[in-house]
């Protein structure tokens, strides 16, 4: 059974999850969440081509973890500019503090992903890193990240695939038991991390995402698997005429 997404309650509970999101993200992946957002970086400023300016977008910026890895590796390039959306507010609460402390000028955003505030065609690269599989409408959050891109722009897409073999089998076992127990005893939210393996659990698999995104306005659309399957990482250019 598809597991009922609801704005409204995954924004709530995203917020009650804001204090101990980052500890729990660095507990329950071993630290090597931080590896996978960095890669997710890496790609989406290809979009840039070494250009000195442009405009990137990290939807579901959380607290801000993305963005800041993408400051990071910008360098000196201070004429991009990053913006960071999310709908909940005591994550972007968190997402100002970090940015303030690294003082990395990242610009943020409350809004939904899928009605974003921005006109058309404004950013060169869009990055959606654990986020999509929380839209209430993916296929109308990825038409909506068409629409904010330039022709020629990226879109990159983080999400937790399913890993095949006796290491997709003790990874299930894991994700679907351990996480959400210590998940629970650390942030102290009932669901929240039963929540996770249930919606990844009926993500859409690496082909159905793909023909998603190209029905999107999406070409180029590529896969890349990373730690043995656990987490992909799917690419697209925005076409001439987004779906």
């Amino acid at each position: 059974m598809a597991v009922r997404i609801e704005r409204r309650a995954v924004q709530a509970m995203f917020g009650e999850i804001a204090p101990t999101y980052d500890l729990l993200n660095r507990l329950l992946s071993l630290g090597i969440d931080r590896g996978w957002r960095r890669a997710g970086a890496r790609l989406l400023l290809d979009a840039l081509r070494g250009r000195a300016e442009g405009r990137l977008l990290d939807l579901a910026t959380g607290t801000a973890d993305v963005a800041l890895a993408i400051r990071r590796q910008l360098g000196p390039r201070a004429g991009v500019k990053v913006t960071g959306v999310d709908f909940a507010f005591p994550m972007l609460a968190r997402a100002k503090e970090k940015i303030a402390q690294r003082r990395a000028g990242i610009g943020l955003v409350q809004a939904d992903a899928l009605a974003l505030p921005f006109p058309p065609g404004v950013f060169d690269g869009v990055i959606i890193v654990f986020g999509l599989r929380n839209l209430e409408d993916r296929a109308a959050g990825l038409a909506e990240m068409a629409r904010v891109l330039r022709p020629g722009g990226r879109l990159v897409v983080l999400e937790f695939g399913n890993p095949a073999g006796l290491f997709g089998m003790a990874f299930q076992l894991y994700f679907r038991f351990l996480l959400p127990a210590v998940g629970r005893l650390v942030s102290g939210h009932p669901t929240a991390y039963r929540y996770l393996p249930e919606t990844v659990g009926e993500f859409p698999p690496a082909e159905a995402l793909s023909e998603m995104m190209r029905g999107a306005g999406f070409g180029n659309v590529a896969v890349l698997p990373l730690t043995g399957g656990i987490v992909q990482l799917h690419t697209g250019v925005r076409q001439e005429s987004p779906g």
